[in-house]
């Protein structure tokens, strides 16, 4: 697809530009222009009466998608959102983050690694590391790729995703690792967060705003070389080793992902005519977003709690819609709460997830969305382990899931030498500095325990790490998404390949393995030491059901 932005509506160009300016000029200063809160404004107006209003409420334009019709505004006014409310055009004000408010080194709610504790005791892994002709040198320890098909002796014969262009919205991508750094696209990646130290930890680049070929948090990274790492004689290969990554950042290092951005990398997802984007996120603050006090089964909300639910829900899936229709197709994580999405309710006890110590039991209504995973348009993806059972921890529900696909399972193979073993996670690229400041690698490098693999050839070095989460589990089928893409799709009009995205789906969906729900109709995980709340009720049949949806994503049929 197209290597350049196309150009905007000539009603929104002059606003677009100078809202940019603006935010350009702040990456040389401490902090964005305008000192204070930080807001997300929507309006129903033109962009440059927003732009009126918003000055005349005390509030500094930061950058304006006009597209969705919102802003991000700075002001140090306390009283600003309820004066912006009052002036025309302006449909509702709520605060983006709050700053210097929330704790440091929050961990990714869609992925997760064993604690120091669990990967101290763990079993030894007796893999060892083989090479068959044609491969990758790591590639014995991706069980993920065997699973799906994504080999050389598989999908790669036929189809490898050259010409499909796959965003990545996440924390970044370290464009310099040796198995990301071929088929990283470094003039159309962007970066649209700005680090919070109290959050992030303190800001390493002028502004605090990282340059868009590095990722800080190493989940990005890790979600990137899963759907493309090259096949360069180098590591590992990923499920469409010749696709274009395009950074799409919405993340903060520490794992947060807050309105304005995501929306904003939609947008900007859906301009440059990206083919398949992966989201291995939610929206915060809430986990589900409701629209009213209705919504509320128990628990407590404010006016203003539910007006950010309710814009959360808004423009989120105006921003999805927006993408879709550009030709997009979005893959997204389910979650990692072991939730039975299908059920009537939901609970809750993690939203708020900032400020501390705000977040409250609450039980809500199915209407209330995990988003952008819940959007229509998104390909909702449960994990699956190496034994291709579902993992413990994935959410799951018949007509919520749509596929499955391998996102590691600490806790598989209960009973045999494998269990809590490395190996049962998922091997991926990981920037090694990260690496080091978590702890995963001594201070040279090098991996401390079974749970991290280093490679070096000819001088060069590359650190991978396992992971699991319905995170891991998403780029599987954004890569296999690819693959379709670059396999059937036909010319664009904006250079490479394309395919329309209800088409894509439809070849997941008919070309996915089916599997069948456990006997008895419930995934029991009581044997692997969890509690009974774990326990999966699985409704469906075996080509389409609750915990696999479609089936195991299946890349050697997706492009045949």
């Amino acid at each position: 697809m197209a290597r350049t932005v196309g150009v905007l509506a000539a009603a929104i160009t002059t606003v677009v530009a100078t809202a940019s300016a603006a935010t350009g000029a702040a990456d040389d200063a401490a902090g964005p222009a305008g000192a204070g809160a930080e807001y997300v404004v929507s309006f129903s107006g033109s962009p440059q009466a927003a732009t009126d209003a918003i000055k005349a409420a005390g509030g500094t334009v930061e950058d304006v998608t006009a597209q969705i019709g919102i802003a991000l505004v700075s002001s140090s006014d306390g009283a600003f959102a309820d004066k912006v409310r009052a002036r025309g055009g302006v449909q509702e004000a709520i605060p983006n983050h709050t700053v210097g408010t929330t704790r440091q080194d929050m961990p990714h709610r869609f992925s997760e690694r064993p604690s120091a504790a669990e990967r101290a005791s763990a079993n030894r892994s007796s893999a060892e590391v083989t090479r068959a002709p044609g491969a990758e040198p790591l590639a014995s320890l991706q069980w993920d790729m065997k699973m799906i098909g994504a080999t050389p002796s598989g999908a790669h014969r036929t189809a490898t995703g050259e010409g499909v262009d796959v965003g990545i919205i996440d924390t970044g991508i370290d464009a310099s690792h040796p198995d990301i750094a071929p088929n990283f696209d470094a003039a159309r990646s962007r970066n649209f967060t700005r680090d919070i130290p109290a959050i992030d930890g303190p800001c390493e680049y002028s502004g605090c705003k990282d340059p868009a070929n590095v990722d800080d948090g190493g989940h990005g990274t890790h979600v990137a070389g899963t759907v493309a790492a090259a096949d360069n004689n180098f590591g590992i290969s990923g499920v469409a080793p010749d696709a274009t990554l395009v950074n799409v950042r919405a993340g903060q290092d520490s794992g947060y992902f807050f309105l304005y951005e995501t929306v904003k990398a939609l947008v900007y997802a859906g301009d440059i005519r990206l083919d398949v984007v992966n989201m291995s996120f939610y929206t915060d603050p809430w986990l589900f977003n409701c629209s009213s006090r209705s919504d509320y089964v128990s628990g407590t909300v404010t006016d203003q709690e539910l007006a950010q639910q309710r814009l959360v829900r808004q423009k989120v899936l105006a921003a999805v819609s927006y993408a879709h229709k550009k030709g997009v197709t979005l893959v997204g994580a389910a979650g990692n709460d072991f939730t039975n999405l299908a059920k009537p309710t939901r609970f809750d006890a993690t939203s708020p997830d900032y400020p501390p110590d705000t977040a409250r039991e609450r039980t809500v209504k199915k209407s209330c969305l995990i988003l952008p995973n819940e959007a229509p348009e998104v390909i909702s993806v449960s994990s699956v382990g190496p034994s291709t059972t579902k993992s413990d921890f994935s959410n799951y529900g018949l007509g919520d899931i749509e596929i499955a696909a391998p996102g590691g399972w600490y806790r598989d193979y209960v009973g045999t030498p494998r269990f809590q073993t490395a190996r049962n996670l998922v091997l991926s690229s990981y920037p090694v500095h990260v690496a080091i400041a978590e702890g995963l690698a001594d201070k040279n490098g090098n991996p401390v325990d079974d749970f991290s693999v280093k490679y070096c050839s000819n001088g060069k070095c590359g650190f991978y790490t396992y992971l699991q989460g319905t995170s891991m589990a998403s780029p599987h089928v954004a890569g296999v998404a690819a693959l379709i893409v670059g396999a059937k799709g036909g010319a664009s009009g904006y250079g490479d390949k394309s395919l329309d995205p209800a088409t894509v789906g439809r070849v997941l969906a008919r070309t996915a393995t089916d599997h069948a729900c456990p006997p008895g109709g419930t995934e029991i995980y009581t044997d692997e030491g969890r509690d009974p709340s774990w326990n999966a009720v699985c409704k469906g049949t075996t080509a389409y059901n609750g915990l696999y949806g479609e089936g195991i994503v299946n890349a050697p049929a997706a492009v045949r």
